[in-house]
């Protein structure tokens, strides 16, 4: 009977077909199966890696100087889950990072320096660690960084794209401009003063579709927003203070396939642990603590500070135990599992 079957599969392969009996249970699992592992990206000890970067290669011949985070279980693959990329890119005293454009969605979380902007569909903006800065599908961006007599200093970012996901519809474009920089057709500021002031312009054409039009959210509006929730109380178990970031128009989130956040956890806090199927990706902006990651009776455990990165991917259960008071930042593809209405979360009492 066995090599009758055997006799059987090789001979329907021959016509491109396969049995699905024999990859029911893997194609249809009972509940998810990653293929990724939860890892921490120490800042401290990837950083000179970072800065020797700088002078092995310049941002022109780079297009863009990016040490990507690859987790240990997608090797090759530039990715960080299986749905999301995640980098971190460094700008010199000087330099520019050339303007392209690309169909993937982009998102820049500022983590060191203060010297960098970066110029979105001609207008440009500032750039300071903890900033949430956003470059939507298809439009034209270029960063660049003071010169070192004027003060310029090293910034690093990390970015987050969803290139393994237009990587599965097979949808990626991209497009040079003709120069380093493009040209500024608005003033600084000019997009916060039109939608980021609980307003909008009265023939509002959503400038970037269901992108927010708002593409840099300062992190100091934000920390003193999680600062006067966390002295109102009260202070969830689970996730401590934890706000998601909107587009002003909508009130959705704001990149259609990226969804941002950014948490306090309090000195001393000790989190009851959660679990979703968005595989999410943090960035320690303040503070020291631990995340423990729990699957399937393994269990990992991370001390993190300031500056580090690490991930969770889907279906692990996440907690925290906090030493001084920390603000996390992190994204994960969680408006795409909303939409498809494939997206499952649990609040657990024990991992």
């Amino acid at each position: 009977m066995m090599n009758d079957r055997q006799t059987y599969y090789r001979e329907i392969g021959t016509l491109q077909l396969a049995p699905l009996w024999e990859s029911l249970h893997s194609l249809v699992p009972k509940e998810p199966a990653a293929s990724c592992r939860p890892h921490l990206w120490e800042y401290d000890k990837l950083r000179p890696y970072l800065m020797q970067a700088g002078s092995l290669i310049t941002a022109a011949e780079a297009v863009r100087r990016v040490l990507v985070m690859e987790n240990p279980d997608l090797a090759g693959k530039a990715s960080i889950t299986q749905s999301l990329y995640a980098g971190l890119q460094l700008i010199m005293p000087g330099e520019i990072a050339p303007s392209h454009r690309h169909t993937q969605s982009a998102l820049r979380f500022i983590v060191e320096g203060t010297t960098a902007w970066t110029s979105v569909a001609g207008e440009r903006t500032q750039m300071h660690p903890g900033d949430f800065v956003i470059t939507p599908s298809w439009t034209f961006h270029d960063h660049g960084n003071l010169r070192e007599e004027d003060g310029g200093q090293p910034v690093v970012w990390l970015d987050g794209l969803d290139i393994p996901m237009l990587g599965f519809f097979a949808a990626g474009f991209s497009e040079s401009y003709s120069e380093a920089e493009q040209p500024l057709a608005r003033a600084e500021g000019d997009s916060f003063a039109r939608y980021g002031a609980n307003m909008l312009p009265v023939e509002y054409d959503a400038p970037f579709g269901s992108t927010s039009p708002i593409f840099n959210y300062p992190y100091e509006r934000t920390r003193d927003a999680l600062r006067v929730l966390q002295r109102n109380g009260p202070v969830d178990a689970w996730h401590g203070v934890k706000m998601r970031y909107v587009n002003p128009a909508t009130g959705g989130w704001p990149m259609p396939t990226i969804g941002t956040f950014m948490q306090l956890l309090p000195a001393g806090f000790s989190g009851r642990p959660y679990r979703s199927t968005d595989g999410t990706v943090f960035s320690v902006v303040e503070g020291r603590g631990n995340v423990i990651i729990t699957r399937s009776g393994q269990t990992w455990r991370y001390r993190f500070g300031p500056r580090d990165h690490f991930v969770v991917p889907s279906w692990h259960s996440v907690q925290f135990e906090i030493e001084e008071e920390a603000v996390l930042f992190s994204f994960s593809d969680r408006p795409v599992q909303q939409a498809l209405g494939i997206l499952r979360e649990q609040r657990l009492d024990h991992p």
